[in-house]
């Protein structure tokens, strides 16, 4: 009897396993779809990303172009790195709604969700 019983648990906790499982590759391929946008010199370079961490586009405002190289590539750089904050914020958010409260991994994320 105890055997049967442990069988049960376990099969049932495959079937949980699985349907999570289901769920984490749903919501990465939802990930793509929520955009965020980064921005840096008061909005002067702005960064279009996705939450599955994708550079969609960069704007960068005509008056910086006549600025020096070494900004210009700061500034860049700077809203890269907001906008993929951002799509780690909006990831963990989305990872954290599918989960029971007290079940989000250390460090509120997902191995390759950032």
């Amino acid at each position: 009897m105890l055997r049967r019983m442990s069988d049960f648990d376990l099969n049932a906790l495959m079937q949980q396993a699985q349907a999570l499982q289901q769920q984490m590759a749903d919501m990465q391929k939802n990930l793509e779809t929520v955009e965020v946008t980064g921005a840096a010199g008061g909005g002067m370079v702005k960064v279009k990303a996705t939450a599955a961490q994708k550079i969609v586009s960069v704007e960068i405002d005509p008056a910086v172009m006549d600025e020096d190289k070494d900004m210009l590539q700061d500034l860049i750089t700077a809203a890269v790195n907001n906008a993929l904050d951002k799509a780690k914020e909006a990831a963990a958010s989305k990872a954290s709604s599918l989960l029971p409260p007290g079940m989000m991994p250390p460090g509120g994320g997902f191995p390759g969700l950032g």
